[in-house]
């Protein structure tokens, strides 16, 4: 999730400085935006993007279900802890990436490298 904008920052030029948020957020987390193509924005909403109107749509549904899940999980039991980071890669790169094994192709998912962002990195 991105940091809230100042005040000036919303006087401002509102939709730019709502985009430099979003950079600003990936660039600190070190985040490529192709393998997480979705930002939350603070007081605001979730943003994506991709390839396509299309594929756009598709980052967004699963967006939502994803947070669907999430909070159905946190009602659920609250105590849950977040997924490690090991079974995270696993779970992604398994599916995703060069070496992928499990599943359907992702487009524009080649050259896959690092870490995989999580939902504790605040996007």
């Amino acid at each position: 999730m991105t940091r809230n904008l100042s005040d000036e920052e919303i006087r401002g030029d509102y939709e730019t400085n709502t985009g430099r948020v979003i950079v600003e957020r990936f660039v600190s987390a070190g985040i490529d935006p192709v393998l997480m193509p979705a930002c939350l924005d603070a007081s605001h909403g979730p943003f994506v993007w991709g390839d396509s109107p299309e594929v756009a749509l598709e980052n967004a549904i699963a967006l939502e279900h994803a947070a669907a899940m999430a909070i159905q999980t946190l009602t659920l039991a609250p105590e849950t802890e977040p997924i490690g980071q090991a079974l995270l890669d696993r779970h992604f790169f398994r599916k995703n990436g060069p070496a992928a094994y499990y599943g359907q192709p992702h487009r524009g998912m080649a050259n896959l490298e690092g870490r995989v962002p999580t939902l504790g990195d605040g996007i």
